[in-house]
């Protein structure tokens, strides 16, 4: 299971609020208002539809204890648990007027988190056995990544980095657009120029397109070389480099990778496999409230 951690937590409640905002305004619910007498209560379920990875269980409660502070949340599973159709994830208890209200923020959280974390899941599986770790990318929606990077953690994914203040990723358009000391720059020596004003404070990867330059980033040994796009038969000759010329840095695939052809890539024997998609396509996972009854108070 992953940890929700503070990050997490202060990430969850800004968007929850936004979510709120989006939907009452200075209104509130006017439908559930009209309709339904304040002290009626009820108990719900929150159901699984198709089997998957969970993720968002905590933001879930938040929400209804956003809403209305004698609501209950009674949890069936933490994040990280796989699940089947029918399975129950939670059952909340209190007015019905802030079940009905919460209810779409709060499954809107609970469908994307968990259809990340159930893609990621497949990704982990489909490498099992193999040395190569899932990772996500920054290809996240704004204001969402501490989340969505958190869902690809409860499907067993690891994290690259946050931001770009926390990793150096020199990548073909930074090369392109750099001004070296040298007439006759390498990748080596932007990996140089790098390390001369960040040290090795946080971790410095390089992308590279070809077996030629993995030679040349390999002579500064950076902490981790990317393997832009490459097929596995390069892949394993620019692990026989690497073997040969700097075996403590780790190489990366990435570039199209999918759930067809991402265990040909692990068997390689690649270090890490990062998977812009995790985040960026994953559908969302089927749940759906289940009404469990209702009555006075």
């Amino acid at each position: 299971m992953s940890c929700f951690f503070e990050a997490e937590r202060f990430a969850a409640l800004q968007l929850m609020t936004m979510g709120l905002e989006e939907d009452l305004r200075d209104v509130g619910d006017l439908t559930s208002n009209a309709m339904i007498q304040p002290d009626r209560t009820a108990s719900v379920a929150v159901m699984v539809r198709k089997p998957g990875t969970v993720a968002g269980i905590p933001i879930g409660q938040m929400v209804f204890e956003a809403l209305d502070a004698e609501v209950v949340w009674h949890s069936h599973v933490e994040d990280g648990a796989k699940v089947k159709a029918g399975d129950t994830i939670a059952v909340i208890n209190g007015r019905i007027r802030s079940l009905l209200t919460g209810e779409r923020t709060a499954l809107n959280f609970l469908t994307h988190l968990s259809g990340i974390a159930t893609l990621t899941a497949r990704f982990v599986a489909a490498v099992k056995g193999t040395k190569a770790q899932i990772l996500d990318t920054r290809k996240t929606l704004p204001g969402y990544r501490v989340l969505q990077k958190y869902a690809v953690r409860c499907g067993g994914g690891v994290n690259h980095r946050m931001g770009l203040y926390d990793g150096v990723l020199i990548k073909d358009n930074h090369l392109s657009a750099w001004t070296s000391r040298e007439s006759t720059p390498t990748v080596a020596s932007a990996i140089t120029e790098i390390l001369e004003k960040t040290g090795r404070q946080v971790p410095i990867e390089v992308e590279v397109d070809t077996l030629e330059q993995l030679v040349d980033a390999l002579d500064a040994q950076p902490d981790i070389v990317l393997l832009d796009n490459m097929l596995p038969e390069q892949i394993r000759e620019a692990i026989a480099i690497r073997d040969g010329k700097s075996p403590g840095v780790l190489l990366e695939a990435s570039g199209g990778v999918t759930l067809e052809t991402v265990a040909d890539i692990a068997v390689t024997g690649v270090d890490r496999i990062s998977i812009g998609a995790l985040t960026h396509s994953a559908p969302s996972l089927d749940l759906a409230f289940d009404w469990r009854g209702a009555q006075s108070q």
